[in-house]
């Protein structure tokens, strides 16, 4: 009901919460000033940090832009590594490396998609000056990339990536709990670039549907149900819903479970054998049991070339890249 709000016009349950708002201000404004004013002390990492983050929380479409971002970064000739707070995840140990061969419960959700699909490093722990040590220990890199940690300022970062979903935004403006902000929109001056998931902004990158797979081998599927139930356990689901219609399947039913949601087989009983459309997030959880009917939808970032001009431009001033 809260999270409902966050996206509608301000309602009386806006108003009640926003004295909690104050309260979150208040705090997050003076552990930020305790940072900046030197009270608390950063770490710096042994390499440059790129912070890809947002402001708001959830459903802005972090995930695909690392996996653009990763790969681009390799191919201006620099080693990469990734470290993630790992939300969701149940490691024995942390810091912990996330490998091909880690399962989801240990790795959580996100960073087991990005260890799928990209060759680097990948650490996750909430200690990030750990996961940074792990990395120095272990590899030779030239940059790390932080999945999300804008707001972790204990961590001393060179550049600010914050994502924007172009047709969410900031919802009703309104920090938490009283809206889905966890600093307010003027904190998108401070940052090096302000990047918008859809729209039609010049920096910005578009999702794009890259084709449809099954769940229980990852392999894609040429020939597939055009019609089927859609359940995610995700940020933004109405834009996940929206690109499956796009493919041409009709959606019977809508199921939404919480974001990270741990699936069980039983979430599953009351669907019987109708097909299944789901994300790739949503995918690497139900593998173990997935009947030969469900599918999800692969998507990967394609950013304009402003965005890329932009980004080369930072790497430079920032004496990060030094090529052409």
């Amino acid at each position: 009901m809260i999270e409902k709000s966050w996206y509608q016009a301000k309602s009386l349950l806006t108003f009640i919460l926003l004295p909690l708002s104050a309260v979150f201000w208040l705090v997050s404004t003076l552990r930020r000033w305790s940072f900046s004013a030197g009270l608390r002390k950063r770490f710096h990492a042994h390499v440059p940090i790129i912070i890809v983050g947002n402001i708001g929380i959830g459903g802005n479409g972090k995930t695909p832009f690392v996996l653009w971002l990763v790969p681009y970064l390799q191919l201006l000739g620099l080693k990469v590594a990734v470290i993630s707070r790992g939300y969701g995840s149940e490691a024995l140990n942390y810091p912990y490396e996330v490998t091909k061969a880690s399962s989801v419960k240990e790795a959580g959700d996100e960073p087991f998609l990005l260890a799928s699909r990209l060759n680097c490093p990948i650490v996750i722990g909430a200690d990030r000056h750990a996961s940074c040590m792990h990395i120095k220990k272990r590899y030779e890199v030239d940059i790390i990339i932080s999945d999300d940690g804008l707001q972790h300022y204990k961590m001393h970062r060179e550049i600010e990536l914050c994502v924007v979903d172009a047709r969410r935004r900031f919802g009703n403006g309104c920090l938490l709990p009283a809206g889905p902000l966890r600093e307010l929109p003027s904190r998108l001056n401070s940052v090096d670039l302000v990047i918008e998931n859809g729209g039609n902004a010049q920096i910005s990158y578009q999702l794009a549907h890259t084709g449809i797979y099954r769940v229980i081998n990852g392999s894609e599927a040429t020939v597939y149900p055009h019609n089927g139930i859609a359940i995610s356990a995700i940020g933004n689901p109405e834009r996940f819903e929206k690109s499956l219609t796009e493919q041409g399947i009709t959606l019977e039913s809508t199921h939404h479970f919480r974001d990270h949601h741990a699936y069980s087989a039983s979430d599953f009983a009351l669907f019987g054998n109708t097909p299944i459309f789901m994300t790739e997030k949503d995918a690497v959880k139900c593998q173990a049991f997935a009947k030969d009917n469900w599918y999800y939808l692969k998507v990967d970032a394609q950013p304009s070339d402003a965005l890329q001009s932009q980004l080369k431009q930072i790497l430079k001033q920032k004496e990060i890249y030094h090529g052409v």
